[in-house]
């Protein structure tokens, strides 16, 4: 995936992405729709600039059959490390152990997500 356009995906688009990450096949353009004013309130036009800016930056699939229908090109864990990455280096400049200070620090982790942490972190002699 390209980084500069996985960094254009906005806050809006991700929603879109992730209707079509969670479907088990492409989806016509009314299902999409249709979700989206139900979950989100949005509108039909705004839906179909999301879903257009989507398939321009080739993210998203569309292919006509009798109506058009979207697949997602990219999947959700290629994303979702991408971003993870993006994250460690803007705000973190590339110190993934600066980002879990700054978690452990934020009071934002129970006891258990420590311990878990702790398991994941031990290496064998």
């Amino acid at each position: 995936m390209s980084k500069d356009l996985a960094c254009k995906i906005t806050g809006s688009e991700l929603e879109v992405m992730k209707l079509l990450w969670r479907a088990e096949d492409a989806l016509p353009v009314t299902e999409i729709r249709e979700q989206l004013q139900k979950a989100k309130g949005w509108e039909p036009a705004t839906i179909k600039t999301l879903v257009s800016r989507l398939v321009a930056k080739g993210v998203v699939r569309q292919e006509k059959r009798n109506v058009y229908y979207y697949s997602p090109l990219i999947r959700e864990e290629e994303y979702s490390a991408w971003a993870t990455e993006d994250l460690i280096t803007r705000l973190y400049h590339g110190s993934a152990r600066d980002l879990v200070a700054a978690l452990v620090h934020s009071d934002g982790l129970t006891q258990e997500d420590l311990d878990e942490l702790r398991q994941m972190f031990q290496v064998e002699e």
